[in-house]
């Protein structure tokens, strides 16, 4: 068997997950102990802060299940950080938007799995809204994640057109 030694090369773009993270645990650090829970500070004419935790996932989905579900959510964030990490490792170089897609996930979830563990839900403030309708209220992490996924997506369909 064969070890190979990591380079910095296959995962240089690290800096940038860990970039994310921290952003995104100092602005909920702020929001925890600037704004009141549930109440909105409207910040610009489509933006508002709006303080909610979010016990479950994505659109609040699994936030009914009392709390049981916190440590199995932390686990499968952990294996997924650890599977992108070695997908990171293994993308080949050339593939600089998937590389940074992955920094992009990893530090999103990143900060929402320090936000579970630590404070025992995720901290979501971010409120757009067009008149009435408010899209759901979320945080850096997942956006961070969202744009990953995107730039995956569109990496993937471009080197699938250049073949």
């Amino acid at each position: 068997m064969k070890i190979k030694i990591v380079s910095f090369n296959e995962l240089a773009w690290l800096w940038l997950a860990f970039l994310v993270t921290i952003i995104d645990i100092v602005t909920k650090y702020w929001i925890n102990n600037n704004i009141v829970q549930n109440e909105i500070y409207p910040f610009a004419p489509f933006f508002n802060l709006f303080y909610v935790r979010n016990y479950g996932v994505i659109f609040s989905l699994l936030s009914d299940k009392n709390g049981a579900q916190r440590w199995f959510l932390a686990f499968l964030a952990i294996i997924i950080i650890v599977i992108l990490v070695v997908l990171m490792y293994r993308t080949d170089s050339n593939y600089i938007l998937s590389k940074i897609a992955y920094a992009l996930i990893i530090g999103g979830a990143l900060g929402n799995l320090f936000d579970r563990i630590y404070y025992g839900f995720i901290i979501d403030f971010i409120d757009f809204y067009i008149g009435q309708w408010h899209f759901a209220t979320f945080n850096i992490a997942d956006s961070s994640i969202c744009i990953g996924t995107t730039f995956l997506i569109v990496e993937n369909f471009f080197s699938s057109k250049r073949k």
